[in-house]
């Protein structure tokens, strides 16, 4: 029998940190997280060739033309998948 914790749920194992922005691609569905609370969350509609920005398109009921944010590393937060 495996230690409990030992194994990562499915859940888990894909709403993994995502270390390297440049890995994601066009619509997938990402949650921004900064200081252990997700701030937001959508889909990626740009990455950087330096995989250091990341423009995210908000999802969610009410989203318009302005649920497009811009996100950096260097801001401290850390990308998901959701």
């Amino acid at each position: 029998m495996k230690a409990r914790g030992a194994v990562l749920s499915r859940r888990n194992a894909h709403s993994a940190t995502v270390s390297d922005w440049k890995m994601l691609n066009v619509g997938d569905t990402v949650e921004v997280v900064k200081y252990a609370h997700v701030i937001a969350a959508g889909r990626v509609e740009e990455v950087s060739s330096s995989g250091n920005v990341v423009w995210l398109e908000h999802s969610g009921p009410g989203v318009t033309e302005e649920g497009k944010e811009l996100f950096m590393k260097s801001d401290g937060v850390v990308l998901r998948r959701a």
